[in-house]
Protein backbone atom coordinates (compact mmCIF):
# COMPACT_ATOMS: atom_id res chain seq x y z
CA UNK A 1 0.00 0.00 0.00
CA UNK A 2 1.65 3.52 -1.05
CA UNK A 3 0.02 6.59 0.63
CA UNK A 4 0.32 9.72 -1.64
CA UNK A 5 -0.43 12.89 0.20
CA UNK A 6 -0.52 16.06 -1.32
CA UNK A 7 -0.64 18.92 0.63
CA UNK A 8 -2.80 22.04 1.36
CA UNK A 9 -5.75 23.99 3.45
CA UNK A 10 -9.02 22.77 3.48
CA UNK A 11 -11.99 25.20 3.21
CA UNK A 12 -13.38 27.26 0.09
CA UNK A 13 -11.20 30.37 0.99
CA UNK A 14 -8.08 28.32 -0.50
CA UNK A 15 -9.44 26.48 -3.09
CA UNK A 16 -6.61 27.08 -5.93
CA UNK A 17 -4.60 28.65 -3.94
CA UNK A 18 -0.62 28.15 -4.44
CA UNK A 19 -0.44 26.92 -1.19
CA UNK A 20 -3.17 24.25 -2.30
CA UNK A 21 -0.77 22.67 -5.72
CA UNK A 22 -0.57 19.26 -3.50
CA UNK A 23 -4.61 19.35 -3.01
CA UNK A 24 -4.92 20.06 -6.62
CA UNK A 25 -2.76 17.11 -7.69
CA UNK A 26 -4.11 15.10 -5.81
CA UNK A 27 -7.31 15.79 -7.29
CA UNK A 28 -5.88 15.18 -10.22
CA UNK A 29 -4.78 11.70 -9.71
CA UNK A 30 -8.42 10.91 -8.18
CA UNK A 31 -10.14 12.21 -11.77
CA UNK A 32 -7.93 10.36 -13.63
CA UNK A 33 -7.74 7.01 -11.78
CA UNK A 34 -11.17 6.92 -10.73
CA UNK A 35 -10.37 7.51 -7.10
CA UNK A 36 -13.30 9.06 -4.68
CA UNK A 37 -11.29 10.91 -1.93
CA UNK A 38 -13.92 11.96 0.31
CA UNK A 39 -13.35 9.33 3.00
CA UNK A 40 -12.76 11.63 6.76
CA UNK A 41 -10.64 9.90 8.34
CA UNK A 42 -6.41 10.43 9.97
CA UNK A 43 -7.43 14.03 9.91
CA UNK A 44 -7.37 13.99 6.31
CA UNK A 45 -9.71 13.14 3.29
CA UNK A 46 -8.93 10.22 1.51
CA UNK A 47 -9.32 7.52 -1.01
CA UNK A 48 -8.62 4.21 -1.41
CA UNK A 49 -7.88 2.73 -4.99
CA UNK A 50 -5.23 1.40 -7.42
CA UNK A 51 -2.96 3.10 -9.60
CA UNK A 52 -1.36 0.78 -12.57
CA UNK A 53 -1.91 -2.39 -10.53
CA UNK A 54 -0.65 -1.01 -6.75
CA UNK A 55 -2.95 -0.37 -4.22
CA UNK A 56 -2.49 3.35 -2.96
CA UNK A 57 -4.43 5.96 -0.56
CA UNK A 58 -4.43 9.29 -2.08
CA UNK A 59 -4.85 11.64 1.26
CA UNK A 60 -5.26 15.51 1.67
CA UNK A 61 -4.72 16.33 5.15
CA UNK A 62 -6.96 18.84 6.73
CA UNK A 63 -5.17 20.08 9.79
CA UNK A 64 -3.73 23.19 7.50
CA UNK A 65 -0.62 23.47 6.11
CA UNK A 66 1.73 23.57 9.22
CA UNK A 67 0.50 20.84 10.97
CA UNK A 68 0.21 18.45 8.07
CA UNK A 69 2.36 15.74 9.75
CA UNK A 70 0.05 15.39 12.07
CA UNK A 71 -1.96 13.66 9.53
CA UNK A 72 0.52 12.06 7.89
CA UNK A 73 1.90 10.12 11.22
CA UNK A 74 -1.63 9.06 11.86
CA UNK A 75 -1.63 7.76 8.52
CA UNK A 76 1.43 6.39 8.72
CA UNK A 77 0.62 4.60 12.31
CA UNK A 78 -2.13 3.20 10.95
CA UNK A 79 -1.44 1.83 7.53
CA UNK A 80 2.54 1.26 7.74
CA UNK A 81 4.10 1.48 5.03
CA UNK A 82 8.12 1.51 4.55
CA UNK A 83 8.04 5.21 4.77
CA UNK A 84 11.24 5.29 2.20
CA UNK A 85 9.53 3.27 -0.31
CA UNK A 86 5.46 3.77 0.14
CA UNK A 87 5.05 7.38 0.83
CA UNK A 88 4.99 10.29 -1.53
CA UNK A 89 4.13 14.04 -0.66
CA UNK A 90 2.86 16.56 -2.99
CA UNK A 91 3.90 20.11 -2.37
CA UNK A 92 4.33 23.08 -3.40
CA UNK A 93 7.76 24.86 -4.48
CA UNK A 94 8.36 28.75 -4.90
CA UNK A 95 11.60 28.10 -6.07
CA UNK A 96 10.40 26.54 -9.46
CA UNK A 97 8.48 28.59 -12.12
CA UNK A 98 4.79 27.41 -12.50
CA UNK A 99 5.31 24.56 -14.86
CA UNK A 100 7.85 23.12 -13.37
CA UNK A 101 7.95 20.01 -11.22
CA UNK A 102 10.98 18.54 -9.22
CA UNK A 103 10.87 14.88 -7.75
CA UNK A 104 13.51 13.79 -5.04
CA UNK A 105 14.03 10.27 -3.49
CA UNK A 106 14.33 12.60 0.24
CA UNK A 107 15.31 15.44 2.14
CA UNK A 108 14.91 18.60 3.82
CA UNK A 109 12.08 20.80 4.37
CA UNK A 110 13.41 23.83 2.25
CA UNK A 111 11.78 26.41 4.43
CA UNK A 112 8.26 24.76 4.04
CA UNK A 113 6.20 24.46 7.07
CA UNK A 114 3.85 21.91 5.69
CA UNK A 115 6.92 19.44 4.97
CA UNK A 116 8.38 20.45 8.47
CA UNK A 117 5.90 19.64 10.52
CA UNK A 118 6.09 16.21 8.29
CA UNK A 119 9.49 15.87 9.03
CA UNK A 120 9.28 16.52 12.76
CA UNK A 121 6.46 13.91 13.16
CA UNK A 122 8.11 11.55 11.60
CA UNK A 123 11.38 11.68 12.71
CA UNK A 124 12.51 11.30 8.97
CA UNK A 125 13.13 12.94 5.91
CA UNK A 126 13.78 10.13 4.03
CA UNK A 127 10.58 9.62 2.11
CA UNK A 128 9.76 10.73 -1.86
CA UNK A 129 8.20 14.08 -2.56
CA UNK A 130 7.05 15.68 -5.64
CA UNK A 131 7.60 19.54 -5.44
CA UNK A 132 4.72 21.71 -7.96
CA UNK A 133 6.31 25.10 -8.80
CA UNK A 134 4.10 28.02 -7.90
CA UNK A 135 6.39 30.97 -9.16
CA UNK A 136 8.66 33.17 -6.98
CA UNK A 137 6.62 35.96 -4.73
CA UNK A 138 7.06 39.25 -6.57
CA UNK A 139 9.98 41.43 -4.48
CA UNK A 140 8.20 43.10 -1.05
CA UNK A 141 5.48 41.11 -1.17
CA UNK A 142 4.56 38.94 1.79
CA UNK A 143 4.98 35.07 1.46
CA UNK A 144 2.26 34.58 2.74
CA UNK A 145 -0.21 36.45 0.89
CA UNK A 146 1.98 34.97 -2.34
CA UNK A 147 1.44 31.30 -1.36
CA UNK A 148 -2.18 31.83 -0.25
CA UNK A 149 -3.07 34.31 -3.49
CA UNK A 150 -4.77 32.66 -6.73
CA UNK A 151 -3.11 31.62 -9.53
CA UNK A 152 -2.97 34.10 -12.58
CA UNK A 153 -5.13 33.49 -15.69
CA UNK A 154 -1.83 33.62 -17.65
CA UNK A 155 -0.50 30.60 -15.20
CA UNK A 156 -3.27 28.04 -15.47
CA UNK A 157 -2.45 26.15 -18.61
CA UNK A 158 1.07 25.43 -17.40
CA UNK A 159 -0.11 24.66 -14.04
CA UNK A 160 -2.58 22.17 -15.62
CA UNK A 161 0.17 20.74 -17.55
CA UNK A 162 2.67 20.31 -14.46
CA UNK A 163 -0.16 18.55 -12.65
CA UNK A 164 -0.70 15.66 -15.65
CA UNK A 165 3.03 16.03 -14.91
CA UNK A 166 2.59 14.93 -11.32
CA UNK A 167 0.72 12.43 -12.30
CA UNK A 168 2.85 10.97 -14.69
CA UNK A 169 5.89 11.41 -12.23
CA UNK A 170 3.64 9.34 -9.46
CA UNK A 171 2.89 6.62 -11.76
CA UNK A 172 6.66 5.98 -12.57
CA UNK A 173 7.66 6.11 -8.44
CA UNK A 174 5.13 3.40 -8.27
CA UNK A 175 6.94 1.35 -11.18
CA UNK A 176 10.09 1.60 -9.58
CA UNK A 177 10.99 4.33 -11.49
CA UNK A 178 12.09 7.14 -9.43
CA UNK A 179 15.40 7.58 -11.35
CA UNK A 180 13.90 8.17 -14.64
CA UNK A 181 11.04 10.24 -13.08
CA UNK A 182 13.94 12.83 -11.62
CA UNK A 183 15.52 12.75 -15.00
CA UNK A 184 12.45 13.46 -16.95
CA UNK A 185 11.17 15.92 -14.50
CA UNK A 186 13.72 17.99 -12.79
CA UNK A 187 15.57 19.43 -15.93
CA UNK A 188 13.92 22.67 -15.17
CA UNK A 189 16.35 25.05 -14.37
CA UNK A 190 15.73 26.80 -10.53
CA UNK A 191 15.09 30.70 -10.87
CA UNK A 192 18.12 32.43 -9.56
CA UNK A 193 17.43 34.46 -6.56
Amino acid sequence: MVIIVGLGNPGKDYDMTRHNAGFMAIDALSKKYGIDVNEKKHKAKIGKGVIDGKKVILAKPQTFMNASGESVRELVDYYKPDIENELIIIYDDITLDVGGLRVRKKGSAGGHNGMKSIIAHLGSEDFKRIRVGIGEKPPRMDLADWVLGHFKKEDVDALSESLENACDAVSMILADETDEAMNKYNRKVLRTQ
